[in-house]
Parts: structure tokens; sequence; C-alpha cells
């Protein structure tokens, strides 16, 4: 008998055919403008948007966390029900009424708008802004913060004055006008561009996409000891792809890694961090990079192709560092071999890692060679993977179950509807509620004010700018998630960078690292918190190996400032600047993780020379010099290879019985 605390069966069985039907009429309406692009951009948007507040409603009710606990209490699970079916009835009405008024919306009454129109269009508003206070509770703040600003601005002495804007503009500005507010570009993308995307992920992931990448990572650990920390490096490599997110696949790939480290002897700390820097990188590897990039490609107006054909080099660079610290640590630690259960790869596992490659290499030349639009690139790999997966299911099910076996084909299908439909309203809504931070910062100057500020501390000094930009976007990371510390930086930054000489390009790329870096900054590390969790670790300790095994993102940074050929056009030039970034980061991660002596003033000695050519390489505005000083950063790595194995011939022979 279940308690009037816990769902009942017949309620959370209805709630549950709601939920999929809502996903269903939201994926076939989706589906529909990638074929035909009928009725815009901006409809879609005014139609679909209070339709993933339904599917954010109707999926947290079914999980029983509509609301947050506060302290102990919890309100019934009644309020919840009803509350649920105000918020879904609201939506409806928004939607439909949007849709039969779009066109007197856009052309008879725009700009004098009837109360009805905002009335909507205002509750749109606060209904974005519940999600933001369960999701994001800091955006929820920031928001909150900037929308009394833009009303009572005329109370702020000093810099930050303005006269203030009307209630009635505040309401219009972040709902009705189609170019900022919940309906805006923000929203747009992650319906359209973003949303295709997303469709290719959820076929990888419901047809157990993920469950065959782990398999084959897991066994490269049966190698060697110091192979297995590498599992989670390439596991977390393969799966971001898929997850789509850093937490998720902190979560997915850290539940089997983190034990099997701490088992083989890595500290907890060590092994949480593995997972926590190897998770992140997911959001650099092309071509389904994280959230920032897809926003670069609005920020920048240029095809979202542009900047996969750039961000390879970066990606590679960085899992190329997580792969080298990791190798270090666990040499350091002396991790041991221990005996994993190796599954064997059966033809569905060939098949569905077959499939990621395919979805890897058709994206890729579906927009480099045939030069196709992203998202219809997107749909056209959709067509060929789900096809392709819907047939080895049948296959699959005949083979083992017969007729019944049909059964499972439909919850793999019903599995595919989930993941796309949450993870696309997820999106939409987040980033509706980064329309309403942009439409406030925009339209209250506040953009312009903070950026001549942080330029004058900056005296118009380069250098002096990228560190301030630095600090700023760092400060934004610690409360922020990557998304909305990528738009300020943007905003607020970029234009000032861009102003003093430097090419968008490294100007955006920069502000889409600090971005990156967003995700580990403290104290709100969701992966870090994921990992250490997993470990049963100290959230502090984690956080602070974690920043180490992730140095090479610091000299991304730095690169593409320095090295700027690395993001500037795909070639030869990016080619070479690659080879250098690479010599620079093998350099720094040998200073701060390899040990070249046991004296502990030559070790220290030799880390700082070490990193003194890595700078070099890094810095050095003659190539000449620059390539030069990779050769003794090779030498020196080559004598810890040498130091390192006569260690291990010492410690061999002390522990036989001859020794």
């Amino acid at each position: 008998m279940t308690s009037a605390s816990e769902p009942q069966p017949k309620a959370q069985a209805v709630v549950t055919v709601l939920y999929y039907l809502t996903s269903a009429f939201f994926f076939v309406y989706l589906f529909r403008y990638y074929i035909t692009t009928a009725g815009g951009e901006v409809l879609l948007a005014f139609v679909l948007v209070p339709v993933t507040f339904v599917i954010h409603t109707l999926d947290s009710l079914r999980k029983n966390d509509f609301f947050f606990d506060f302290k102990n209490f919890k309100p019934p699970l009644v309020v919840n029900y009803i509350l649920a079916a105000v918020f879904c009835l609201l939506c409806i009405v928004i939607s439909v009424y949007m849709y039969v008024e779009f066109e007197a919306l856009g052309t008879d009454r725009a700009g004098f708008w009837n109360p009805t129109d905002m009335w909507l269009g205002g509750l749109m508003v606060v209904l974005v802004m519940i999600f933001a206070f369960k999701r994001y509770f800091e955006l929820f703040l920031l928001n909150i913060v900037l929308v009394l600003y833009a009303v009572y601005g005329f109370v702020v002495p000093g810099e930050f004055y303005h006269p203030g804007l009307e209630w009635e503009r505040i309401v219009t500005m972040m709902s009705l006008e189609d170019t900022t507010g919940v309906f805006s570009d923000l929203p747009q993308l992650a319906l359209t561009l973003i949303g295709s995307f997303v469709l290719v992920l959820a076929v990888l992931r419901a047809f157990g996409c993920i469950e065959s990448i782990l398999k084959a990572s897991s066994r490269i650990a049966s190698k060697s000891p110091y192979a297995l920390p590498q599992t989670a490096v390439i596991g977390s490599f393969g799966v971001a792809a898929v997850s789509g997110s850093g937490a998720a696949n902190a979560v997915t790939t850290g539940s089997a890694t983190i034990p099997a480290m701490i088992d083989a002897g890595l500290p907890r700390e060590d092994a949480a961090a593995v997972e926590t820097a190897s998770s992140l990188g997911g959001q650099l590897m092309p071509p389904i990079m994280g959230l920032s990039a897809f926003l670069m490609a609005e920020f920048m107006e240029v095809s979202y192709f542009d900047v996969v054909a750039r961000g390879y080099a970066p990606a590679i660079i960085y899992f190329i560092g997580v792969a080298l610290g990791v190798y270090l640590l666990s040499v350091r630690k002396h991790t041991r071999q221990i005996k994993i259960k190796i599954q064997n790869l059966e033809w569905s596992d060939w098949f569905n890692i077959s499939a990621f490659f395919m979805v890897v290499i058709g994206l890729i030349l579906f927009m480099a060679v045939a030069y196709l639009p992203p998202m219809f690139a997107a749909r056209y790999v959709f067509y060929a993977i789900g096809t392709m997966m819907v047939l080895k299911s049948i296959v699959m099910a005949l083979q083992k179950y017969g007729r019944s076996g049909i059964l499972g084909v439909g919850r793999i299908l019903l599995r595919f509807l989930d993941n796309f439909s949450s993870m696309t309203a997820d999106l939409t809504l987040l980033l509706a509620t980064l329309s309403i931070l942009t439409s406030a910062f925009v339209n209250t100057g506040v953009v312009p004010k903070v950026g001549f500020i942080l330029i004058e501390l900056s005296s118009s000094n380069l250098i002096l700018m990228v560190l301030v930009a630095f600090l700023f976007g760092a400060l934004l990371g610690m409360g922020l998630p990557p998304a909305p510390t990528y738009i300020l930086t943007a905003l607020v930054i970029a234009p000032h960078l861009q102003n003093a000489g430097l090419d968008p390009w490294p100007v955006h790329f920069f502000a889409f690292f600090l971005a990156v870096w967003g995700e580990l900054t403290p104290p709100t590390s969701v992966v870090a918190a994921v990992t250490s969790k997993i470990a049963q670790a100290s959230f502090l300790g984690t956080l602070w190996r974690s920043i180490i095994l992730c140095s090479s993102l610091f000299v991304l940074m730095a690169a593409v400032f320095s090295r700027p050929g690395l993001v500037l056009a795909p070639g030869l030039t990016q080619l070479y600047t690659m080879i250098l970034v690479i010599m620079a980061v093998v350099g720094f991660t040998f200073a701060f993780q390899a040990r070249f002596s046991s004296r502990l003033e030559v070790d220290i000695a030799l880390r700082i020379v070490m990193a003194g050519f890595a700078s070099l390489v890094l810095f050095h505005p003659d190539l000449w010099v620059a390539f030069a000083s990779c050769i003794p950063i090779g030498l020196m790595a080559a004598y810890w290879v040498f130091y390192r194995k006569q260690i291990e011939e010492g410690r061999a022979l002390a522990a036989s019985p001859a020794g």
C-alpha cells in the first residue's frame, strides 16, 4: 500500500502515457520542420517552447521530483499533480494562442500588443523562470536581479544608473519580441540546429551505443597496470559524444572506471580526478561539441561546421594532454594489475561501435564535402543510422525472442523518444532562460558599461586585457553553467578584444574554453561533485587534482592568442601550429606530473627547465626558436622514460627471490 507522499501506480501510469504522447507530438512536429522548414524558426519557437515546459513538467512528475525538498518539508503529492495540471493547461493555451495569432502578432499588432498577448507572453516568461528556479538556481537569481535592475535602474548611483524601463516593456521584450526573450534566437537554435544533432545522439543512446563503447574500452584495461586509468579517458572520449553532458558522462563511465582504478591502487581523489578531466573533454570533441560551440556559431554568424573544422585540433590536444597526465599519474602512484571481467563483444556491439564512427564520418562528409547545412546533414545521418539500428534490433529480437521480441524494439523506440524529447526540452528551456538574461543585459546597457570598466582596468594593454577577461570568465564559471559563461564573456569581453585588433576566431574560442573551464571551477563543479561522490573522496581534493590534469585546457587558452593559427583556419598552418601546441602541452604536463630524480632539488630544477622550454614553444614569436625548443622537450621526455625504466628494473630485481 502506498503512502500519501508516494505516487499512486494508476496516476503514475497516466502521467507516463501523457508524457510519451506529448513527446511524440513534439518529435513529429519538430521532425516535420527538419524536413520542410515550414513556418520558419520563429513560429516553431512560439509553438514548441510551451510544449517543452509540458515535457519538463510531466517528466519531473513521473520521477516524483517536481519540487525541491525545502529542508524537511516537501509539498504533498497532490499539490504536485494540481500544479502540474495548471502549468500544462497554461502551456497548451499559450501554444495554441501563439499558433493561431502568429500572423497578427508579427504584423497587425507588432509593437502594439493587446493585454491578452502580454498576459500569455508574460506567463511563459514566469514558467521559464520556474524551470530556472529548479534546475539553475544561480541563473534564476541573476535573472531576478537583472529584471529588477531593468525596472529600477534609476535608484542605482554612478556608472550603472539608467532611467528604468516600464514593466510593460519588460514583458514584451522578454516574450513577444522575437529578437529577444523566451521565443528568440537562442531557443530557436535549441529547437533547430541543436535539436537535429540531439536526434542523432538519441538514436545512439537508445540503441545501446554507450554500453558497447564501455565494453570495448574496458578490454584495454587488461593490457597493463597503466592502461587501466586510460579506459576512463578512452571511454569518456567516445561516450561524451553520445551523452552530450559532462555530468552524465561521469555517471555513465565513472560508475565502472572509478572503482576499478581505486582497486588498482590509485588514491580515491586521483581516480575521481581522472574521470573528471576525461568527462570534461566531451564538450570539446567534434563533431558534436558542447552547447557553447553551437552558441559560438550563432554569435559569430557562421556555419556550425566552421566551428567544428577548427575544433578538432584543440580537442585532440586536450585529450593528448589528459592521457599523458593520467599515464604519468598512474606511473607515479604505482598502479597495479587487477583482474577485470572482460565482456565479449558480440556482433551487435561491433555494429554499435561502427555506427558511432559512421555518425562522426557521415556528419563531416555531409558538411565538408557535400556542403549541406548542419541541420540537414544531421537529418540525413539520422535517416541512415536510425534505419540501420531499427533493422538490427528487429533481427536481434527475432533471433532471441521470436515474435514477442518485437516488444523489445518498441521499448527501444520509447527510449529514443524519451531521450530526444527530454534532452531537447531541457536545452530549449535553458536557452530560453539565457535569453531573459541577455535581453536584460542588452536593453539596460550593462554590457558596454561592464566592458568599459574592465578595459579601463587593463589600461588598453592587450596581455592585461586577456588576463582580465580570464578572471571575468572564471568568476562567472564559479556560479554559472558553461553556456551562460560563454554568452556573457562573448557579450562583455569579446567586442573589446576584437577592437584591440584580435581576430574574432581566437577571441571566441577563448570564450569557449573559458566556458568549458567553468564546468570545473569551484564551488559549483557538477562533474567533480559526481565523480567525488562515486569515489567517496574529498570534493576539493578531487577538484584540485582535476585542475592539474586539465592543464592542457589552460595551454589552449593561451595558445589561441600566442599561436592563433590553431583556430584561424583549417590547413597547413593549423597543422604545424598544432604540433607546436602539442609539444608545449607535453612539456608542461611533464613539468607538473613527472619526477626526474629522487633528489628534490634536481627534480625541481629539471621541471623548471622543462616548463621553460614549453613556454618558449608556446610563446616565442620566432617559429625557428619555437621548433628548436621542441628538441630538448623530446630529449628530457626520453630521459624520463630511461630513468623510470631503471627504477622499475631495480624494483623488480629487489622483489625477485635472488634479490
